[in-house]
């Protein structure tokens, strides 16, 4: 096992934990879920590209005639890489206490604002940072208002 593939099997069993992790160990920590909202994707072309250049070099390990191994490891971070760019949902989680945003728990008393704007981001002002929240679907806004107005 040469390093490179020692490298691809690390950073595929990164992407797989975190996968797991994101999927179904953040759902059940910090209490029941009241609310699970999908988030708008982003990045799609970052995606595509990392895709891609792994199909290259997929391309190039089977034109000097790789190992099998290191083929097989590419593969498989690519099918973790699309797992995760497409068909996994951002998602935002709300507990009792906080909610999940971007795998961080936030609490409820650290929100000095909330402010939605024009074009349907609503804004969370903390203690020093805003947080920009594109939900998929506008519906899911008065779903936000009424889980924070309960929690208030």
């Amino acid at each position: 096992m040469s390093v490179t593939d020692i490298v691809l099997a690390l950073f595929t069993f990164m992407l797989l934990a975190y996968a797991i992790y994101d999927e179904f160990i953040m759902g059940a920590k910090n209490g029941k879920t009241r609310l699970r909202v999908n988030l708008r994707r982003r990045n799609k072309l970052d995606s595509i590209i990392f895709i891609g250049l792994l199909a290259i070099l997929l391309y190039n390990n089977i034109q000097a005639n790789g190992t099998a191994l290191t083929n097989y490891l590419l593969i498989g971070l690519a099918l973790v890489a699309f797992y995760l760019s497409f068909i996994r949902w951002p998602k935002l989680l709300f507990k009792p206490k906080g909610f999940y945003f971007a795998n961080t728990f936030i609490t409820y008393d650290r929100i000095r604002s909330m402010n939605l704007s024009e074009d349907g981001v609503l804004v969370f002002e903390l203690e020093q940072k805003k947080l920009l929240i594109r939900v998929n679907e506008l519906d899911d806004l008065e779903k936000i208002y009424k889980v924070m107005v309960e929690n208030q």
